[in-house]
């Protein structure tokens, strides 16, 4: 009994009138280490039953779930926003955080940026630092047009707040046909481009879908291509500009052999891979590449989280 009321009153300092172990020792007349075995077997006994009033508890139980279910190694879930335009900010933002953390963590030597609204709020939420010596690398071909799929302006704001090299692609996302796609890529640089685009340590992308909020769909694919068309052939979104069906397969598309990035084979040989998307539109796709194991990390919303582990 004496050993029972001890424990109780420990925990009770600690828990409910948040003295430090030292002070409950001192209270208690025992010593520190004697303290913190009577917390410790105050919770295995079910003494003391923590809980927590946080809806970013749950987000942190789905980023266990979903590392779970689709054998990643990080998940990082941001709570939904209410206004659905202020998904690419809020995913930002958690994406921003991420990257600072990996950065710190596993310094990396060099990082593959896509493009999208996604990754422009992503820079606007990292911490500057200096990393002379990275090299931020673009991992496909863009559009002149627009802060969001301009490939030069994103690689550019990720070099800029890393203080780090800055390697652009000058080439669009599609050649203009298959054959003008065979000789393009037929030329050295080009090649070289694409070996040195998948030898990055850490590539960090968003997926497309296929409506019409899809900045690729407004405005990135070439004149001639119908979306229904892809939507027809099975494609629920892209990566890399590579249409992909419901099991994250490309379809047969001629779309997807004009397309100027790396194929599927070599990006998976990029040690760690980070999407980062959110939104019911992004669904389909988002599930598409974690069931096809494209991913080693995911960045994204609870509600999308919730469907991800439905599905």
């Amino acid at each position: 009994m004496e050993s029972q009321e001890l424990m109780v009153r420990a925990a009770w300092l600690y828990h409910v009138e948040g003295l430090t172990q030292a002070q409950i020792g001192e209270r208690m007349n025992l010593t520190r280490r004697r303290v913190n075995e009577l917390l410790g077997e105050a919770m295995e006994k079910g003494v003391v039953r923590i809980s927590f009033n946080s809806s970013l508890a749950e987000n942190i139980e789905l980023e266990a779930r979903l590392c779970r279910r689709f054998h990643l190694e990080h998940a990082v879930v941001a709570p939904t926003p209410l206004d659905p335009d202020h998904m690419h900010a809020v995913i930002g933002r958690a994406a921003g955080g991420y990257l600072d953390r990996l950065i710190q963590s596993r310094r990396p030597s060099s990082i593959g940026v896509g493009w999208g609204a996604t990754l422009r709020e992503t820079v606007h939420h990292m911490t500057a630092t200096s990393e002379p010596e990275m090299r931020i690398r673009s991992l496909m071909g863009g559009l002149t047009r627009g802060s969001e799929i301009n490939t030069f302006e994103i690689v550019h704001s990720f070099a800029k707040v890393l203080s780090a090299k800055c390697h652009y692609f000058a080439a669009p996302i599609y050649a203009g046909s298959e054959k003008a796609h065979t000789q393009i890529m037929a030329q050295p640089v080009f090649q070289e481009f694409l070996r040195e685009a998948t030898a990055v340590d850490v590539s960090f992308l968003s997926v497309g879908d296929v409506t019409g909020r899809s900045l690729q769909v407004r405005y990135g694919l070439p004149a001639q291509t119908d979306i229904r068309e892809l939507v027809a052939a099975g494609a629920v979104g892209d990566l890399l500009g590579r249409y992909l069906d419901a099991q994250g397969c490309p379809v047969d598309h001629p779309l997807n052999r004009q397309v100027i990035s790396p194929n599927l084979e070599s990006y998976r040989a990029i040690p760690f891979r980070i999407i980062a998307s959110g939104g019911p539109h992004k669904h389909a796709i988002l599930l598409a590449v974690l069931n096809a194991r494209l991913a080693t990390a995911v960045v994204t919303d609870a509600d999308s989280a919730r469907f991800l582990l439905r599905a």
